[in-house]
């Protein structure tokens, strides 16, 4: 099993980086020991830089590679210099790292980077999808002693994370698959909860919602937590520009798996349950349907209050 979060400077750039330049060596026969003396590296060197863990990354050390692989492709060589560079930048997220725990960036660096999420939320709506209401009242429950500070920079962490979704360039694809227990409890009050399923129901395009029932029961033949796979798209030949990356959420803490095997079990999963759930539009109408319920729950408790509020005073 492999954990990329045990090292969270392994960042989406580097990784590209080392993987292309790992995929040119090998395509012309070369082994370590062979172009590590032409860097004046130590093959150990030359294999952290392959692996996305060199802590740093210079842009002649780059095009010295590519001279050596003979990467002639002028695009391909651009495009190598720009994750040489992005690997050295400095990213928006870290600008959260007060209120950003454990090694939570480096999902919100894969997140940034993927072309495509496939999502399955047993439990909740994950911040990529929250309304500033919702995200509230879930921080303010999770953290009882938050001052306003600190919870207005995790609501604004939370809707950055969501720009993703809309931005004009290349948005994120999102399949999310969100089961019926995540929008039945009820977090914040009736009014929130509506509005946190109409929000759902309201995604824009390049985001299907499909909802898991409580009479779908355990598709995948046991409960399944909460997780996310995270593909980064393809180059012009068809190769992976990054492998792809499970990360699976726990109360104890995160898990980013990457080897093929365990990819192949949550992406079986992830088919399984996706069968299981309403299609896209039953799932809207049963969305809008929910928030309708908690609608008429929130003018029931206010008819109930003007009711009970002279009696209190006869």
């Amino acid at each position: 099993m492999t954990n990329i979060g045990e090292d969270s400077s392994t960042t989406l750039p580097r990784r590209q980086l080392g993987r292309y330049l790992k995929e040119a060596r090998l395509g012309i026969g070369l082994r370590l020991e062979d172009v590590a003396p032409l860097m004046q590296w130590s093959a150990s060197k030359l294999s952290r830089f392959e692996a996305g863990k060199s802590p740093s990354i210079r842009v002649l050390d780059v095009e010295a590679l590519c001279r050596i692989y003979d990467i002639d492709d002028p695009e391909v060589r651009a495009g190598l210099i720009g994750l040489a560079k992005q690997s050295t930048g400095k990213s928006w997220w870290q600008a959260f790292d007060d209120v950003i725990s454990g090694n939570f960036d480096l999902y919100v660096g894969l997140e940034s980077s993927a072309k495509r999420l496939s999502i399955f939320r047993p439990d909740m709506p994950s911040g990529l999808f929250q309304t500033k209401e919702y995200a509230r009242a879930v921080d303010q429950r999770y953290y009882p002693q938050i001052d306003p500070g600190e919870l207005a920079r995790r609501i604004e962490l939370k809707t950055k994370r969501q720009a993703l979704l809309t931005r004009k360039v290349s948005p994120i694809s999102v399949d999310l698959i969100i089961h019926e227990s995540a929008v039945r409890t009820v977090v914040g009050d009736p009014r929130t909860m509506a509005a946190q399923c109409h929000h759902l129901a309201n995604l824009p395009g390049n985001v299907t919602v499909k909802v898991l029932t409580y009479e779908a029961g355990f598709p995948a033949g046991l409960p399944t937590g909460p997780f996310a796979i995270l593909d980064f798209g393809t180059d012009s030949k068809g190769r992976e520009l990054a492998p792809t990356v499970v990360y699976i959420e726990s109360y104890a803490g995160d898990l980013y798996l990457e080897r093929p095997k365990d990819v192949g079990r949550y992406r079986q999963a992830y088919s399984i349950i996706e069968q299981a759930a309403l299609d896209i539009a039953d799932s809207k109408r049963f969305l809008r349907n929910t928030a309708r319920e908690f609608e008429r729950e929130r003018r029931s408790d206010r008819s109930q209050v003007v009711q009970v509020e002279p009696q209190r005073w006869r």
